[in-house]
């Protein structure tokens, strides 16, 4: 019978939207209906909360203003960065066109994808290896380098297992050999610090839905020395970077989010981290032959990502969903493909137990006796 109260553990899949981020975009709609690029009243008051909302999430991230381009989501920011980086570096040199993309083999099938779909235009496309934890190597980078190597993309943080990458260094390894760089945050920003300013990247995509903001918008941060080709023409909107009219009550929505997860996240990272070691604990306790996925420090607070051996993966997703629990096997996206996670045979997990495994994601919201309820809930069903 199914729990009176669902408990919610998928937070690195989408997150509940903030009551105050509804607040902040129910009074746009309500009150705020115009196109900024309008030039009469409404317009321009559209347009001037947009960039309102533009320069505080520079400031949340630390940047400048213009160099936050708004998106629909982490997945259009990926295609954004790979392909018109790419494209861009093979046009800027005519003798010997940089046609080398190099990224990991962990990454979100938005990246992956993109490569993919490069190399059938003749791109080539590098897959560095990572360790069991999932971490990329600066040795592996520097022999993948070269000098026709236009991009490197590696994510900040994985999404299946919470691993944090080494960005400052991976990112200073590619630009020695003149290569940009580019790198998936979005599921690091609002949960972990990530400051432009320090990072040195030259892309960085980030996505509302995974901080507390409405779905459906996100951004690419581009260096303001970079000229990035646009990926949808029409319109001049985004400084002409970007076609399209801007969804309005989405980016108030997200920096609004931003701002209050900025404001939070150190006191929110304690509790959650507190929390994925209380279930770690128990999960140990209580199913003595778990293994638990990912680095042990260098990983985001509330991802907890395990393989119960001999089980199906997708069975104790389902029984554990009757008992009134919301996980993952892992990422989201891929949840309607029937192939086994490809970060967790990249880390070096057969395929049987890849097919084992569950992803928790702790939130803001969680609390300690949901943590023990459903290590007492997984035990029972994994001892049936």
């Amino acid at each position: 019978m199914e729990c009176k109260k669902r408990v919610y553990l998928d937070h690195a899949a989408t997150t509940p939207m903030r009551p105050e981020v509804i607040d902040a975009m129910s009074a746009v709609m309500s009150d705020t209906f115009g196109n900024p690029s309008s030039l009469h009243r409404e317009g321009q008051r559209a347009k001037k909360l947009m960039e309102e909302a533009r320069e505080s999430i520079a400031t949340s991230l630390r940047c400048d203003p213009q160099e936050i381009l708004f998106t629909s989501g982490g997945t259009e920011s990926d295609n954004w960065a790979i392909k018109c980086a790419s494209w861009r570096a093979a046009e800027d040199d005519g003798i010997s066109p940089r046609n080398g993309i190099i990224t990991s083999s962990v990454e979100h099938p938005a990246v992956l994808h993109s490569c993919e779909s490069l190399e059938k235009h003749g791109l080539k496309v590098t897959y560095l290896p990572v360790d069991e934890f999932g971490l990329v190597s600066n040795d592996s980078l520097v022999e993948a380098l070269s000098p026709e190597t236009s991009l490197v993309s590696i994510m900040f943080a994985n999404n299946e297992i919470g691993t944090i990458e080494p960005i400052v260094d991976l990112c200073r390894v590619s630009h020695e050999k003149g290569a940009l760089f580019h790198t998936d945050a979005v599921q690091a920003v609002g949960a972990v610090p990530v400051e432009i300013s320090d990072l040195g990247v030259d892309l960085l995509s980030f996505s509302a839905h995974k901080f507390g903001g409405p779905k459906g918008v996100g951004g690419l941060y581009v260096r303001k020395e970079l000229k990035l080709p646009p990926f949808l023409n029409g319109g001049a909107q985004e400084s002409h970077h970007r076609a399209g009219t801007e969804n309005l009550p989405g980016i108030v929505g997200m920096a609004r989010a931003l701002e209050l997860a900025i404001a939070e996240r150190e006191e929110t990272g304690r509790r959650v981290q507190v929390l994925s070691e209380k279930l770690m604990a128990l999960l140990k306790e209580k199913i003595p032959n778990v293994r638990f996925n990912g680095h042990s420090t260098l990983r985001l607070p509330g991802i907890v990502n395990f393989t119960v051996p001999g089980a199906d993966g997708e069975k104790l997703l389902l029984l554990l969903d009757i008992h009134g629990f919301a996980c993952s096997a892992g990422a989201a996206c891929s949840s309607k493909d029937a192939k086994t996670s490809h970060v967790l045979t990249a880390i070096g997990l057969s395929q049987e137990d890849a097919a084992s495994a569950l992803r928790i994601s702790i939130g803001r919201e969680n609390t300690e006796d949901d943590i023990i309820r459903f290590a007492d809930a997984l035990s029972e069903i994994v001892g049936k």
